[in-house]
């Protein structure tokens, strides 16, 4: 009496399994880069606030003037995250001063990682407007 029974998996069951998982993984990962590039760019929405605050701050001690926050060393780091634990995603700038130094606009640029986040550059003024490049105000900030 001869015992025809198999032990092990054919060919075809593994190929369903290698199947499924790459329609799996195909799902999962675009949805968890999009969830770490709003991650990011979140971090980086807390770090321009960050600053506008120290800039207000500034404007107070420097008789109502933006033009001395780069001398005062309120500009640092230049950098998101502001906390400096990972490597850079944004560069942040300082600019759109007027003649009596009294408006300003900063700039979050993303670099490195986030640089293809669809939201691009992110901006905010010394009357709190939120802007970026693409999208809207809703989906990027």
């Amino acid at each position: 009496m001869t015992n025809d029974a198999s032990h092990g998996f054919t060919l075809v069951e593994m190929m369903i399994v290698v199947a499924i998982i790459g329609i799996l993984a195909a799902i999962a990962y675009p949805a968890y880069t999009s969830q770490m590039q709003k991650t990011r760019r979140t971090n980086c929405e807390a770090g321009l606030m960050q600053l506008a605050s120290a800039m207000e701050r500034d404007f107070s001690k420097n008789g109502n003037s933006y033009r001395d926050i780069l001398a005062a060393g309120v500009f640092a780091p230049a950098t998101c995250p502001v906390d400096g634990g990972s490597a850079p995603t944004y560069n942040l700038s300082i600019g759109g001063f007027n003649a009596t130094n009294t408006t300003y606009l900063l700039t979050a640029t993303p670099i490195g990682a986030q640089a293809g986040d669809s939201c691009g550059n992110l901006t905010l003024t010394n009357l709190l407007q939120k802007g970026q490049a693409n999208g809207t105000v809703a989906t990027c900030w």
